[in-house]
């Protein structure tokens, strides 16, 4: 491959940022602009000479649209290989002229996508042409450069005036490989959107896109290269956030955010207030209370050691009393729906502490996917959209639990499903008091969680653990009953379990033996 002068380029563009401009300055290098529809329009109301494409073609546009660039004239100057002599005498007959610069970016599916736009408006926003025109400048890169974003408008300008009007082959062959992965994702936006609308839930192909949001430092540790894109999907949370100050967001950040404000959506801001702190992807701290500050207090007296450090989440806007009390302990992150202007000027005092605000919490019953690489494929499973709320609990023990226990006991399970597997969480007046996270044996995180109950009762110079007189939640069923004795050991009265178990009517004997209120949620959580 050579440097390729530039002497014609076909421009047709839905995102029309910086294209008078762009245009401007081809024409003033001597470039003929054939252009389509509304940026042909917008070309010609800017002075600037082009061509329609229904001029060179000789077929108007038609169909409302659908119907302008699919034709030999535009394909056949796209993919003609320049020098060879059979090519050369195709396009000498029949009057095909070569292309040597596409600008194209397509149709808005992904918006449309977003703003949950009706059927056919979503059918009407996939791209046709503009995919297929990408793909053949892509594939005839040697002597076409292909640009499908605003961003590389300059790169292109640049190497012009560097080579007399030419690009080079290194520049041609990354604006084609972007090329082929933006039309790549473009599809897999498409496809992942139409086998949902056809009830499709494991379709013979699964493809995945996205678009760079961020390049990392390096990923889960410094020998790891790592990089953030975000798909089609419009979920508010760390993809959709603005990072009002701070650090740049490492990988482990982004991961552990996450994490949090996902959890922190289980909680109704209508009903309280609520705060999650988050330490390597696990709960160390959640609670709810009528303010931010208190749920905030509440949360860290849980596990103060492992908060230090950790990704603070909020369900309600963040106030300036909740942001003193956070910004008293290093923190790495801070996200909520939004913070209000004092907030953000005493977390402005911690140059290094990343605010974000999302604008709003994810819907935690909402319908999406989870999908986790393993080699030589990925797994795909339906997000866990079962929210504590509303399960219909099964008391099966002698004992029903008090509504004090009741509340406890969702709240705990609720916790757990945001805890790795095998997860126990103990609860006591809506705030965790001991987790036990992400052991081999659920009675090893029973013990752990009560352990670190102790913990937290003797920094805070309390008389015993606050698990004593708590609801306990298992993740899923007590295989035995020695996990159950080590809640009863922890001073737990109450259990919200899934049950399940072949052993259930051994451990239930056990719960009324010791005088506890158990109920079954028959809805399993783990998370691996």
């Amino acid at each position: 491959m050579i440097e390729r002068p530039i002497t014609r380029a076909l421009i047709s563009v839905s995102d029309k940022t910086g294209l008078i401009d762009f245009a401007r300055a081809l024409s003033t290098r001597g470039v003929a602009l054939v252009s389509t529809g509304g940026t042909a329009r917008a070309l010609g109301e800017a002075g600037l000479p082009v061509q329609d494409v229904s001029a060179l073609t000789g077929f108007p546009e038609m169909m409302d649209g659908r119907v302008k660039t699919l034709h030999p004239k535009v394909h056949g100057g796209l993919l003609a290989i320049r020098g060879d002599a059979e090519h050369a005498a195709a396009m000498e007959s029949h009057d095909i002229a070569p292309i040597d610069l596409l600008v194209v970016n397509l149709y808005p599916f992904e918006a449309a996508l977003a703003r949950n736009a009706s059927f056919d408006d979503m059918v009407e926003n996939i791209d046709v042409g503009g995919p297929a025109m990408i793909r053949g400048a892509s594939k005839n890169h040697a002597f076409v450069t292909v640009v499908v974003e605003p961003a590389d408008y300059g790169a292109v300008l640049v190497e012009m005036d560097q080579n007399g009007g030419a690009t080079t082959p290194a520049l041609r062959r990354r604006l084609a490989a972007k090329a082929f992965s933006r039309t790549a994702a473009y599809d897999a936006a498409i496809g992942t959107w139409l086998s949902a609308e056809a009830g499709e839930a494991t379709p013979a192909f699964r493809t995945l896109g996205g678009g760079l949001a961020q390049s990392l430092r390096y990923g889960e540790n410094p020998h790891q290269s790592a990089a953030f894109y975000r798909t089609a999907e419009s979920r508010a949370g760390v993809a959709t956030a603005v990072q009002l100050q701070g650090k740049e967001l490492s990988y482990n950040n982004i991961n552990d955010t996450d994490a949090a404000y996902e959890l922190a959506a289980e909680f109704d801001a209508g009903r309280a207030a609520a705060c999650v702190i988050v330490k390597h992807a696990n709960p160390c701290g959640v609670a709810e209370a009528p303010s931010l500050a208190e749920a905030y207090e509440k949360a860290l007296a849980c596990d103060p050691v492992s908060a230090f450090g950790g990704i603070v989440a909020l369900n309600r806007t963040l106030d300036a009393e909740a942001a003193r009390k956070i910004v008293e302990i290093f923190t790495e992150v801070i996200i909520a729906p939004e913070a209000d202007e004092e907030a953000r000027a005493i977390v402005a005092a911690k140059k290094n502490l990343r605010l974000l605000v999302a604008g709003a919490l994810p819907d935690p019953r909402a319908p999406g996917l989870a999908i986790r690489t393993v080699a030589g494929g990925f797994l795909v499973q339906s997000r866990d959209a079962s929210v504590a709320d509303d399960l219909k609990l099964k008391v099966v023990t002698r004992r029903a639990p008090s509504e004090r226990e009741l509340a406890d006991m969702r709240f705990a399970f609720r916790v757990a499903k945001h805890v790795k597997s095998n997860a126990i969480v103990y609860a006591r007046n809506l705030a965790t008091v001991g987790i036990g996270a992400g052991q081999m044996s659920r009675v090893d995180s029973a013990r752990i969680a009560a352990r670190k109950a102790e913990d937290a009762a003797r920094a805070a110079g309390l008389a015993e653990p606050l698990t004593r007189g708590s609801a306990v939640a298992s993740d899923a069923f007590f295989p035995f009953a020695d996990g159950l004795d080590a809640a009863i050991e922890a001073g737990a009265t109450a259990v919200i379990q899934p049950g399940g178990s072949m052993r259930d009517a051994e451990v239930i004997a056990r719960a009324d033996q010791a005088g506890l209120a158990m109920a079954f949620t028959g809805v399993r959580h783990f998370r691996h």
